[in-house]
């Protein structure tokens, strides 16, 4: 240092503020709410502590593999694997995605660690798409959620794989036309192992669990103060059963290992709405397109969360014509 005066940190930083936060959040309501005694925020309340909550330890899998990555895996390696043309790496990646048993929000630090490591951002975001929705965990846990029913797990298979690859050759088709930044951090090219481990997950939850945090809230706003009558009234309308499923999904944000009990109690609602809701949920909704934004920019955001919304809803629409 050429001033020679040592640095003083501030005895509380930005690490200790998002803990004390994250603890409020996960335990606070327990003795909040009820002092104000207010149902609707009582009912708030749950839902956003419950997506924190289930979305917590997913998350930390996806930071801690993310940091894995960075750390461990070198360009060398990761050429190996991944297909030198990126329109080949694109259904790979799609195919790839069965191997990480996990919820939506551990792929995101998971994709940018790979882009960061010199995968295609196609590949990369074809991987973040299809990972949580054609894991091994969501295929049983839509079999248990609909029993006798096999083609209707086909059905969400084929339509989440179909998003995810159409979306991968979408975004290499606009090459550099597509913009998107790097928030993942820089780290010191001569650090140990262990130091770039540390890095990266110090970096990466600190930056995505404050936007999972926002997409909670949006998700248990709408969740409270939305009238469900008014999504009942079109579930005999086949377009409009579509469409409101699928915006549902994108608005209550749900685990994806968890989704299919919800979209069987749609009784009113056809197959192939209750398809879209599921091909929808894993694929975009407020809580990934809030972590995606932070991610990769708010201008990424704008393009690629409209692009997903509509080619999933396309897809479950095509595949459930064509298997329910």
């Amino acid at each position: 240092m050429s001033s020679g005066t040592p640095t003083r940190r501030p005895p509380v930083g930005q690490v200790e503020l998002v803990a004390i936060a994250i603890l409020a959040v996960l335990l606070g309501g327990r003795w909040i709410v009820p002092l104000l005694d207010h149902p609707s925020l009582a009912t708030w309340s749950t839902i956003f502590v419950a997506i924190v909550v289930q979305s917590t330890p997913f998350l930390v899998m996806g930071v801690l593999l993310s940091a894995v990555i960075t750390a461990l895996l070198s360009e060398k390696v990761l050429r190996k694997v991944v297909p030198r043309n990126p329109a080949l790496g694109v259904p790979v990646a799609g195919v790839a995605g069965i191997g990480l048993p996990g919820c939506e929000c551990a792929a995101v630090p998971i994709a940018g660690s790979l882009i960061r490591r010199g995968v295609a951002p196609a590949v990369a975001l074809t991987f973040l798409l299809a990972a949580p929705a054609i894991n091994p965990a969501v295929i049983v846990s839509t079999a248990v959620a609909f029993p006798g029913e096999p083609m209707f797990v086909l059905a969400r298979f084929v339509a989440s794989l179909l998003t995810a690859v159409a979306v991968g050759w979408w975004v290499l088709a606009r090459a550099g036309r597509l913009p998107m930044l790097d928030r993942g951090g820089t780290l010191d090219p001569d650090a140990s192992k262990r130091d770039r481990f540390v890095q990266t997950v110090r970096h990466d939850f600190l930056h995505a669990s404050g936007f999972l945090v926002l997409g909670a809230i949006l998700a248990a706003s709408i969740n409270t103060f939305v009238p469900r009558e008014v999504v009942d009234t079109v579930a005999g309308q086949a377009v409009l059963g579509v469409l409101t499923l699928a915006l549902f999904a994108f608005l209550v944000a749900l685990c994806s290992e968890s989704d299919a009990f919800v979209a069987a109690s749609f009784t009113a609602f056809s197959p192939t709405a209750k398809l879209a809701f599921l091909v929808v949920g894993p694929a975009m909704d407020v809580k990934l397109a809030s972590m995606e934004a932070g991610r990769f920019g708010t201008a990424f955001a704008r393009q690629f969360v409209p692009v997903v919304l509509v080619t999933a809803v396309v897809s479950a629409s095509l595949v459930g014509w064509w298997l329910l």
